[in-house]
């Protein structure tokens, strides 16, 4: 008798948004991670529908998003902004696809994990249909801030977050290019994208204000930061601010924590965290860089040091940079995909598990 040929089990992938920064950087990652997929769907807006898609040598045909486009992939990650996720990610989760959702549409919704690799990983395996990535300056602190919360305890926690202009998109990097050189040939700076010019400024305002004063950006690390350390009382303040940097986000954080920890202390276990690298020799210059996290995976830490307001050796201060493109966003999202097939925890996996015990 003739033999049948097993199937493929490796997932269909589809990146959602693809054409964007961080949709291009997804699919560079797939393949620099070497993804185990059977098959890549790259999907944009009908606007880009039946051009080609260039990522590291590779072509790809571009084809709508639709809820029917979803129709037999096993794992989505979007990236193509909230409203196109709200609409839909729940399409595609109805069709037994797993969507790993890199806006803001899911993270704060009951019932969908919102995940940073390494740092929370059994929370992705209660999602319905979506897994939410968050923010990227959110995301850069989690494996810090965990670490502290499990060795010493967190009290409190003041951010100030110095972010690429590549958080708000490819517009916004072509702005700051275009002001970089009107400055260099002495003509007017316009600005398109921020309400101000970016180029050899500092804007206190990403998103949009709240009636409490917050900008939008900084509440997502208040609220976000209490959903993934599971601490819905944490004490959280941030103040967000665009600086001219083209990739990188940086951040001086300040924490009070339950018990005492020196910085000796937070050097050790700072550094025996997976996934964080520990660059602190300020007297030779050498601290965590923008220009150096770009293009790398890893959170870098530095500037470790004790916070002269507190006497008592509960309170650290240290800065903390990491590429918010990567890590910040497309890396992590392939991450939670790697780990949603390793667990067996895509729903299209559940589906074929559930049939083979029926």
């Amino acid at each position: 008798m003739p033999q049948t040929k097993p199937a493929d089990p490796r997932p269909v992938v589809a990146v959602c948004g693809a054409t964007g920064l961080v949709g291009r950087t997804m699919i560079h990652i797939l393949h620099e991670r070497a993804f185990p997929f059977r098959e890549l769907r790259v999907m944009a807006s009908a606007r880009s529908a039946g051009t080609t898609l260039a990522v590291d040598g590779r072509t790809y045909p571009v084809i709508e998003a639709t809820p029917e486009a979803f129709e037999g992939v096993d794992v989505a990650l979007f990236s193509a902004g909230g409203s196109v996720s709200r609409a839909l990610a729940p399409e595609a989760a109805r069709r037994g696809c797993t969507v790993v959702d890199n806006s803001s549409a899911w993270r704060m919704e009951p019932g969908v994990p919102l995940v940073v690799a390494g740092v929370n990983d059994g929370d992705a395996a209660t999602h319905e249909g979506i897994v939410a990535n968050p923010n990227c300056s959110t995301m850069q602190l989690m494996p810090l801030f965990m670490a502290l919360r499990d060795a010493v305890g967190l009290e409190r926690v003041i951010v100030d977050t110095y972010q690429a202009v590549a958080g708000t998109g490819e517009k916004a990097v072509d702005e700051l290019e275009a002001q970089v050189r009107a400055h260099a040939a002495g003509a007017p700076k316009e600005a398109r994208v921020y309400p101000h010019p970016i180029g050899f400024n500092a804007l206190p305002e990403i998103d949009v204000f709240l009636d409490n004063g917050y900008t939008r950006e900084e509440w997502k690390v208040v609220t976000e930061s209490r959903k993934i350390l599971h601490m819905p009382d944490l004490r959280v303040s941030c103040t967000a601010v665009r600086v001219p940097v083209f990739v990188g986000h940086s951040e001086a954080v300040h924490v009070e924590t339950r018990e005492p920890l020196t910085p000796e202390g937070a050097r050790a276990l700072f550094a025996a965290t997976p996934g964080v690298v520990v660059v602190d020799e300020p007297h030779e210059h050498r601290y965590p860089l923008a220009t150096s996290a770009e293009g790398t995976d890893d959170v870098y830490v530095g500037r470790i040091r004790a916070d002269a307001s507190m006497a008592d050796g509960r309170g650290l201060a240290f800065w903390v940079v990491a590429d918010n493109l990567r890590k910040g966003a497309a890396t992590n999202a392939v991450q939670i995909a790697e780990l949603l097939v390793a667990r067996g925890w895509l729903a299209a996996a559940s589906r074929r598990a559930a049939a083979v015990g029926a």
